[in-house]
């Protein structure tokens, strides 16, 4: 009921760590609970060990996977454990304008899209057409294309969201929707023949030429700045704007109010700051 409609008709042989994501994906998509798929998820597991220990296959790929999904968290975690800098993790707001004047082609409305919405970089591979309402100027994320180009549900449950666009978003995804290649997916950045655009092309064909010509690197081969530090920059953006830290978890798609404060607690004005405007509301009220 829940393996063999979705991979039955791979050989074993053939099993890689994408199809055991893409199998999440797809049941989390048909209406399984996450918790039912990732025991759907186990069983395959058990199901390849078995087959190992006939001798049937050489390696169990859910185990593959998981190691990747350990290695990829434990980076995360080791990312977070020093503050982002702005200048280093973060770029200068003087970084974010010389980015956005010297951005074009395809690549401007990528850019702006994501300095004022922080999205990620599998949810803006993943955007369609569909989910992009420029009348309400909002868009809704509600899928994305993984590591491996197959196109799924977001991380988590939260990271299905709508997310509110600022005019010149808004101006730009106008202009480019007219220019934008068809494809079968009716993506929002596409390539240039209308399919799913790889990460690495991003990086060096987009952010690379960008960068170095708003003076940002020396070398177009090694950008500064890769897509999450301009989801990164989108955060801090909202936050000195205002912005609660439950908009902000919600927006930036966190699946928990603590994964904001771990990686943006920094940014929030402190309890000094809070003094200080206490001081002034009292002031403006009563002298």
């Amino acid at each position: 009921m829940h393996i063999a409609p979705f991979i039955g008709r791979v050989k074993l042989a053939h099993l890689s760590p994408a199809h055991v994501q893409r199998l999440r994906d797809k049941l989390i998509e048909e209406g399984r609970s996450r918790d039912m798929a990732r025991r759907v998820v186990a069983s395959l597991g058990a199901l390849l060990s078995s087959a190992m220990s006939y001798g049937k296959i050489a390696r169990n790929v859910v185990h593959d996977a998981a190691r990747l999904r350990r290695g990829r968290d434990r980076r995360l975690e080791g990312r977070h454990e020093r503050k982002l800098e702005i200048g280093v993790d973060i770029p200068t707001k003087d970084e974010i304008r010389a980015m956005l004047n010297a951005a074009e082609g395809r690549w401007r409305p990528l850019i702006i899209t994501t300095v004022f919405t922080g999205l990620r970089a599998s949810e803006l591979r993943g955007l369609t057409w569909n989910d992009v309402d420029l009348t309400a100027e909002t868009l809704t994320v509600r899928q994305r294309a993984d590591h491996w180009n197959a196109i799924g549900s977001p991380k988590s449950a939260a990271g299905k969201r709508t997310v509110p666009l600022t005019p010149m978003t808004v101006n730009t995804l106008k202009e480019w929707r007219l220019a934008c290649p068809r494809g079968g997916h009716n993506l929002v950045f596409p390539n240039t023949v209308g399919k799913l655009e790889r990460h690495g092309t991003i990086r060096l064909f987009g952010l690379g030429p960008l960068q170095l010509k708003a003076g940002i690197t020396t070398d177009r081969r090694r950008p500064k700045y890769g897509l999450h530090s301009l989801r990164h920059a989108a955060a801090s953006l909202f936050i000195e704007e205002g912005w609660s830290a439950k908009r902000v978890q919600t927006v930036m798609g966190h699946s928990s109010i603590q994964m904001t404060f771990n990686v943006y607690g920094h940014l929030f004005p402190n309890p000094d700051d809070d003094r200080e405007a206490m001081r002034r509301l009292q002031a403006r009220l009563v002298g």
